[in-house]
């Protein structure tokens, strides 16, 4: 399975970066192979608006089954239905957490988006 996770570092001791649309990286971790990749996501840090709908596209790209991230608005959570990617909803702590969390089925999917979207 692949899994993507919006993180702060590059390491899987990096703690996870809450914020999906914004995160500084994602984090795509194979659980088969337990290999993992580090991409950029600077393209939205600063980005005026759509930030989330592009990192959504961004996580389809990477053809991730799921994601585990803080907090995931409307527009990015529809992209990533779209794009059949289930969302997870990370806790505090760092990407190895988040992960031995998932594997171990204790983490909540989202069933839609749990924050407003900024220009609604």
């Amino acid at each position: 399975m692949k899994i993507v996770i919006s993180v702060s570092g590059g390491t899987l001791e990096s703690p996870i970066d809450t914020r999906f649309g914004r995160a500084k990286n994602f984090m795509l971790y194979d659980s088969e192979t337990n290999e993992y990749s580090v991409h950029s996501n600077d393209q939205n840090l600063t980005a005026a608006q759509g930030a989330g709908i592009q990192a959504g596209q961004n996580v389809v790209e990477l053809e991730a089954d799921c994601l585990i991230t803080g907090h995931c608005g409307p527009k990015a959570f529809k992209v990533l239905s779209q794009g059949d990617v289930k969302v997870y909803l990370g806790v505090p702590g760092t990407v190895r957490e988040n992960l031995d969390q998932f594997l171990a089925g204790k983490l909540e999917r989202a069933e839609s988006a749990d924050v407003k979207g900024h220009w609604m």
